[in-house]
């Protein structure tokens, strides 16, 4: 299996917060517990890295993605890694890729992500966080995919109401396209558009409004817990097999 993690030096201190310590009387120092945050890239992950991050409870040390091996972009979201990338440094998280090949088996995925989990797990990590929103299914294979490790799950944004949740999304100042649709719940021509008001207005009422059943999935370029927007664009539309639209999101 190939990972590779990315990291990235914590922020030099400024004179004006030297002095601060100095001055402020002494007191304990809050301790936040190291997690590590299954990364997509897109707009329910990073609500939860939003709430991990606000809850002050939490230090995220890595984002985990899974990135298909032949296409060298985010599984099922079809983004391109170099963007990814970005995401992770503009976040200042390191980044830790897992490969798995296209039409990836359960056994394979599992067994590289057992792997994955190994090494966070070695260095006394116990929690994986999550932006899964209701589906009980996916939470449990979640669930006892840890256990067997010995892992537990976090899921920060479990069980919020999807319409207030993407409407907080875009209210906090978040911007994401959508890099792709299914095409059996939504048009092809959401593909590479903007996560806005105009969109959640054009959805049909039998899509789930931040598409937990896979109706989209995004990329997030911008917000609050970003250092810096990333420079991206909608690209060319590409169509792999006749269910899934994608939009082909390029570096601007």
């Amino acid at each position: 299996m190939t990972t590779r993690v990315e990291t990235h030096s914590a922020p030099s201190q400024t004179i004006a917060s030297v002095h601060s310590d100095k001055e402020r009387p002494s007191r304990k120092r809050l301790v936040r517990e190291r997690v590590v945050l299954s990364w997509s890239g897109g707009k329910d992950s990073t609500m939860a890295a939003y709430h991990l991050l606000a809850s002050q409870k939490y230090e995220i040390t890595a984002l985990l993605t899974t990135v298909t091996e032949e296409f060298d972009r985010i599984s099922m979201h079809g983004v391109r890694r170099e963007l990814l990338e970005q995401q992770s440094e503009s976040l200042g998280i390191p980044l830790h890729v897992v490969m798995i090949p296209k039409d990836c088996t359960n056994e394979i995925y599992e067994a590289r992500m057992r792997e994955a989990l190994g090494h966070f797990q070695a260095q006394g990590i116990t929690k994986i966080a999550f932006g899964d929103l209701f589906l009980e299914d996916v939470k449990q294979y979640r669930d006892e995919r840890l256990a067997q490790v010995g892992m537990t799950g976090l899921y920060p944004i479990w069980m919020r109401d999807t319409d207030e949740l993407v409407r907080t999304f875009i209210g906090l100042g978040f911007k994401a396209l959508l890099a792709c649709v299914d095409t059996e719940a939504i048009d092809a021509s959401f593909a590479g558009r903007e996560i806005d008001h105009a969109l959640l207005a054009d959805l049909p009422e039998s899509a789930d409004p931040c598409g937990e059943y896979g109706e989209y999935h995004s990329f997030v370029y911008a917000g609050p817990i970003f250092k810096q927007a990333i420079a991206c664009r909608a690209g060319a539309a590409v169509r792999r097999t006749p269910r899934f639209h994608y939009c082909d999101i390029v570096p601007a």
